[in-house]
C-alpha cells in the first residue's frame, strides 16, 4: 500500500507566527525542524497501518523546508522549487492513500491560525466551480482526479472542521486551536505528534471508509486577487480570463492543469506585488 503525504508548513505543530514560515526569519530553523517531526509522526502511522512506501511532498512556500537528515529513512521526499503539480507533485493512481500534513483554513476563517488560500497577500478568494475552496479542496480535488481519497488532515481544528465537512468522516488532527490568525493554544510536540502517529494508523486501519473526493469536469478555477494589477497579469495567460476587475477564471477538464497554473500564478502575482511597491 503506498501512501502519498502532503505537508505544509502553517499547521504545523507549535507554529503561529508568519516569520515562522521564512526562511532567514526568527524561528525558521525551529519551524522547519517541527514540520519535519509531524511529516515523521505522519510516516510512522502509515507503516504502523500497513503502508509498503510513502512518499513525502513538501508542498510549502520554497518547498525547501522539511529536513532531509532528520526524515524517517523509510520515507522518500520530494524538495525543491519548480515542481508543475506544487501541493500535489508526485500523486498519481499509484497511490491507494492521500494524507495532509500542517494544513490551514482556507483564506477568511475567523479563527484559522494564518488562514490564507494558497498566497496570503495577493489572493483574497479562491473558486472551484463557483464554491469556495481551500487548499484542502483544492489537493483533495486533485488527488479525487486520480482517484486516490484524502484519509487524513492535520493543522489546527479550522481546517479539521473544513476537511470534515468536505471529506466527511475523514481522519483530523488538531495539533492547536485557533484564537486569532495569529495566536492559539497548542498542544506539546510530543502529545500532538502521538495524535498525528495514531490518527495516520487509524485511517489505513479502515481504508475502504474512504472514497476519493470527485468534482464533476469541467474544472472552473476562480481567483479574487488583492490587485488589479496581479488580475490583469494573470489574465494574459492563455486560457485565463478576466472575470472582472480583480477576478479571473480558467476552466479545463484536466484537473493537473488546475495544479499547474497555480504555480504560474504564483510567480507572477509574487512578482507583480513585489516589484510594484506597496499597491502591488
Amino acid at each position: 500500500m503506498k501512501v502519498y503525504l502532503s505537508v505544509d508548513m502553517e499547521g504545523v505543530t507549535g507554529l503561529t507566527d508568519p516569520e515562522e514560515m521564512h526562511a532567514g526569519e526568527r524561528g525558521y530553523d525551529r519551524g522547519c525542524e517541527l514540520m519535519t517531526a509531524d511529516a515523521n509522526a505522519a510516516v510512522e502511522g502509515a507503516y504502523a497501518g500497513g503502508a509498503s512506501g510513502v512518499l513525502v511532498n513538501d508542498a510549502h512556500g520554497s518547498t525547501k523546508n522539511l529536513r532531509i537528515d532528520l526524515l524517517d529513512p523509510r520515507a522518500t521526499l520530494i524538495r525543491g522549487p519548480g515542481k508543475a503539480q506544487r501541493m500535489a507533485h508526485g500523486l498519481d493512481g499509484t497511490f491507494q492513500a492521500a494524507a495532509f500534513v500542517g494544513y490551514h483554513a482556507r483564506a477568511g476563517v475567523p479563527h484559522g491560525v494564518l488562514n490564507h488560500t494558497w498566497m496570503g497577500k495577493e489572493i483574497q478568494n479562491v473558486y472551484l466551480n463557483g464554491e469556495p475552496c481551500g487548499e484542502t479542496r483544492l489537493v483533495a480535488a486533485c488527488a479525487g482526479f486520480h482517484g486516490v481519497p484524502v484519509v487524513m488532515v492535520t493543522g489546527d481544528e479550522a481546517v479539521g472542521e473544513e476537511a470534515r465537512e468536505l471529506l466527511g468522516d475523514v481522519e483530523t488532527v488538531a495539533v492547536k486551536n485557533g484564537i486569532g490568525k495569529f495566536s492559539a493554544e497548542l498542544l506539546a510536540p510530543v502529545v500532538a505528534q502521538r495524535l498525528i502517529r495514531e490518527g495516520m494508523q487509524r485511517a489505513l486501519g479502515r481504508l475502504n471508509d474512504f472514497t476519493p473526493y470527485a468534482v464533476a469536469p469541467p474544472y472552473t478555477l476562480g481567483v479574487e486577487w488583492n490587485s488589479t494589477a496581479i488580475a490583469a497579469a494573470v489574465s494574459l495567460v492563455p486560457g485565463v480570463k478576466s472575470a472582472g476587475p480583480r477576478h479571473t477564471e480558467f476552466t479545463t477538464d484536466d484537473f493537473t492543469q488546475i495544479m499547474a497554473l497555480f504555480g504560474i500564478f504564483a510567480s507572477i502575482g509574487g512578482q507583480v506585488a513585489c516589484g510594484s511597491g506597496p499597491y502591488g
